[in-house]
């Protein structure tokens, strides 16, 4: 079915509106809490990413991100991650905060003895309750769901920001990317470096 122009200029409406709550996100952000990520990335001797679904595309972006910086980053979940040791961090994207196989592991890496830090919406779920360094990046307001049907809703050209758990994935990946742009600073790093480590692969 093809789409009619006023479906089209709801899409342009629905990407501003994402545009929008990032800066809201970002403005909401506890700076003690980036503060604490990025000293305990400079500090850990290695770091894990982990996160189901999108949210495990963006943490893995973000290790892809952390291993052209030079740090030593692992997946988990992938062959060749090694165990994980009191002095590492791993680092867990979860918007619910809740995901079973995610939530299972921050406990795991908790009885090891290593730091344990979130990214998600739910200050008050599992990992957000167990986790050393909790950043809250809101996903959809509750508020936004005027019409129950996503179908419904494109065409009557109700502007609205995206389904599931999509906002939080973006804001968490604008994050991360705005992290590493810190350590960048932090590290003294040049984008030449980070060049250097780039799969020429791809």
């Amino acid at each position: 079915m093809k789409s009619t122009k006023k479906e089209c200029e709801a899409t342009i409406v629905s990407m501003n509106l994402i545009a929008d709550h990032i800066k809201k996100v970002a403005l909401k952000l506890d700076t003690g809490s980036v503060t604490l990520l990025v000293n305990g990335i400079i500090d850990s001797k290695t770091i894990f990413l982990m996160g189901a679904g999108r949210s495990g595309l963006a943490a893995k972006a973000f290790a892809m991100r952390l291993m052209h910086l030079g740090f030593d980053v692992y997946v988990v979940g992938e062959t060749t991650t090694p165990a994980v040791q009191p002095d590492d961090l791993v680092i867990a994207v979860s918007g619910s905060g809740e995901t079973p196989s995610i939530a299972n592991l921050g406990v795991i890496a908790k009885k090891i003895g290593s730091t344990l830090a979130v990214i998600t919406s739910n200050r008050d779920s599992t990992l957000g309750k167990i986790s050393d360094i909790v950043l809250i990046v809101p996903g959809r307001p509750k508020d936004d769901v005027v019409y129950e049907d996503y179908h419904e809703r494109r065409m009557i050209g109700y502007p609205q920001l995206a389904p599931l758990g999509t906002i939080f994935e973006i804001c968490a990946l604008v994050f991360l990317d705005a992290v590493i742009s810190e350590l960048m600073v932090r590290t003294g790093a040049s984008e030449a470096e980070l060049k250097k480590r780039h799969t020429v692969f791809e």
